[in-house]
């Protein structure tokens, strides 16, 4: 299922609803009301992420949606250390609790603590991470599409031709998905990639400015725009450009965040995002967990994907 196209001024109100909706139904998510069959339910949340905005957005609606059905939920966060997320993953698993979530990364950077999950039996499910032995379900955003839509939108900022910066990320399996859908697009339409910056987390802003001030310096006649593998660094751009006095050069990222679409909104550089249904992801990825716990129903798919909705300026 491919995502909506949305002008802002006609999408801030009905995003609100949706989120608020999705979570003002999950009191009879799974066909319990709140607090039902969920006595004594503990789960643990564990991230490398947390410091970034979409991470905690989600994990913040996790955590709601767990105590709305009884759960206890308890979070940890390696602040973006992956040998530390191996170690967590492992304390997690001694602990027992009733299931463990991947709060976005990369499953395959812990085979360890997959393996301590296992030995404990623990199910092991994520949001936003990837498809991986030892993961019974991820649910996520079609991040090949979320990619697909932000560099169209970016290419007819553009006026259809040019050249483009890439901020990626490849540790994150979505962001790593979004640039392959992104590097498709850009590639169809003869669009040259100047170059490709990784983005370290945390600091993404911090770290995506410096590197386009770097870029603009070098070669900014040789860009006309920048594609942000998320929201964060996509700010950043805007702040080096900004800075540098340069108007001309379109921004995009994905997520969907507050600040994003505020910058959108004011009709500068930044011009688009897409937004990822965060309420609705986390609600699925409660109600896998739900049904493994009450009663042994095992995920029919190891990955679900959910659509995401273009936003541009108005």
């Amino acid at each position: 299922m491919k995502g909506k196209t949305m002008k802002l001024n006609r999408t801030l109100a009905a995003l609100t609803v949706t989120a608020v909706a999705g979570l003002g139904l999950t009191a009879c998510a799974g066909g319990a009301e709140a607090g039902d069959g969920g006595d004594g339910v503990t789960v643990t949340v564990v991230t490398p992420y947390l410091a970034n905005a979409a991470t905690k957005e989600a994990i913040d609606l996790f955590t709601a949606e767990g105590e709305e059905r009884g759960w206890t939920v308890s979070v940890v966060d390696t602040a973006g250390d992956m040998n530390k997320l191996n170690s967590a993953f492992q304390d997690a698993a001694a602990q027992q609790p009733d299931a463990i979530v991947l709060g976005t990364g990369d499953p395959t950077q812990i085979s360890l603590g997959l393996k301590a999950a296992a030995d404990a039996d623990v199910p092991v499910f994520a949001i936003d991470a990837g498809a991986a032995d030892g993961i019974a379900a991820n649910v996520t955003s079609d991040n090949v599409d979320l990619g697909q839509q932000s560099a169209n939108a970016l290419i007819e900022a553009m006026g259809g031709s040019g050249s483009v910066v890439m901020l990626t990320h490849d540790p994150h399996p979505g962001v790593r998905a979004r640039a392959e859908g992104a590097r498709e697009v850009f590639q169809a339409a003869g669009i040259e990639i100047v170059e490709e910056k990784h983005v370290n987390v945390p600091g993404p802003v911090d770290d995506a400015r410096t590197s386009v001030q770097d870029v603009i310096s070098a070669r900014g006649g040789d860009v006309t725009g920048i594609w942000g593998g998320w929201d964060e660094p996509a700010l950043g751009a805007v702040q080096a450009l900004q800075a540098a006095g340069v108007s001309d050069i379109p921004v995009v990222g994905v997520d969907g965040q507050d600040f994003a679409l505020a910058e959108i909104e004011k009709g500068g550089p930044f011009v688009a995002t897409v937004k990822q249904d965060w309420a609705a992801i986390v609600v699925q990825v409660a109600d896998l967990i739900g049904d493994y716990v009450e009663d042994g129903t095992e995920p029919e798919q190891g990955q679900y994907e959910l659509p995401g909705t273009l936003v541009t300026q108005p």
